[in-house]
């Protein structure tokens, strides 16, 4: 059945993005950063179902062939941003209902695109991907990356920041609400034309936007597994870190049976307590909890001296913690012993894995 899934993020020179990779990759072409100097070449992507960009309609009458262009457009997102720090992108990741054709599918997302794009004034360069082939993929896994501009686009280049990309001191001045109401009115309204879409299509299913609690469903939400534990199973390898979150949903599965079984009576939901980790658990658990911390703080080789002080700081504590945890196992060692090195590579996969 189809299922309700919005997520929010940007892309900006802080964490090292670049939209001219964001977009190639979403959008399976090959694209050269004018500002960098770096080709991004993604065109052997084959499960790329449609892509298409999407202007305010104010300008349906204007030449905006430039705007068009994915990469002008995005070379232009790029080089107006001066800032080390500044917003360049910002994505919507949503699922599609795989219940939907695939012309059902463009059609809802084209019109969505087209509705935030007359709201904020900026560009949507959407993407709609199939479903993946790795092992244990859900082959309804039907999604769509709606990459959005953060300035507003005319027909003579990009203009000021978008107001949903504005602070919400500026935003007051101007009679705005704060921009977490903007989130919760999209994450509303794509629920509402998904549902509009999948009546049309006389399909009963329905997906809603709001929490169990606030729909009066008394059942615990499915837990989240991060996505580079997602990728080591995908592999072959165990992940320590998604073993445990399933286990601790588990837990609170059963401590919510056992509250519906007695009521009246309070129970205290208790994480499992499993057995001792193997120095290999240890080993794999930290190297997992490494490239997480890695890509949080968006370690690329530009940082500055202090940036890359800090990301050495958070090495040599994730090293001291696996020390200290070996230690807690009655495993003692000489600390002058090191652990072998272990390469992890960097995952770029964003797509939805549901």
């Amino acid at each position: 059945m189809a299922v309700y899934f919005l997520h929010m993020k940007t892309f900006g020179r802080a964490n090292g993005s670049s939209a001219a990779s964001a977009v190639a990759y979403r959008a399976g072409e090959r694209i050269r950063d004018e500002r960098t100097g770096k080709t991004y070449d993604h065109s052997a992507r084959q499960d790329v179902m449609h892509k298409e960009i999407v202007l305010p309609s104010k300008y349906s009458g204007d030449d905006m062939g430039w705007a068009r262009d994915r990469s002008r457009l995005w070379n232009a997102a790029e080089t107006a941003e001066t800032r080390k720090n500044a917003r360049v992108a910002r994505e919507y990741l949503v699922a599609l209902p795989a219940e939907l054709s695939p012309e059902q599918r463009s059609s809802l997302v084209r019109g969505f695109s087209q509705e935030l794009s007359d709201r904020y004034g900026f560009a949507v360069d959407f993407a709609i991907h199939a479903p993946r082939d790795f092992p244990g993929s859900d082959p309804r896994n039907f999604h769509a990356h709606l990459l959005a501009t953060t300035r507003e686009v005319t027909p003579s280049g990009l203009g000021s920041k978008t107001t949903l990309d504005m602070s919400d001191g500026n935003r007051r001045a101007r009679g705005l609400d704060p921009a977490i109401n903007e989130l919760l009115h999209v994450r509303e309204r794509w629920a509402t034309v998904t549902n509009e879409a999948m009546q049309e299509a006389h399909i009963t299913a329905r997906i809603d936007h709001r929490s169990l609690e606030a729909q009066g469903i008394d059942r615990e939400p499915l837990p989240h597994i991060p996505r580079v534990a997602l990728e080591m199973e995908r592999h072959g390898a165990r992940s320590v870190v998604a073993d445990r979150i399933r286990e601790e949903y588990q837990a609170r599965v059963q401590a919510r049976l056992g509250r519906v079984q007695a009521p009246g009576v309070v129970q205290e939901a208790k994480s499992p307590v499993g057995k001792p980790q193997s120095l290999e658990d240890i080993r794999k658990e930290s190297v997992e909890n490494w490239v997480r911390l890695r890509r949080s703080q968006g370690y690329n080789p530009g940082q500055s001296e202090g940036e890359r002080q800090n990301t050495k700081d958070i090495q040599r504590e994730s090293a001291q913690n696996w020390v200290r945890q070996r230690d807690s196992q009655g495993q003692k060692q000489d600390h002058a012993e090191r652990a072998p090195a272990v390469k992890t590579g960097r995952v770029r996969d964003d797509d939805l894995s549901l």
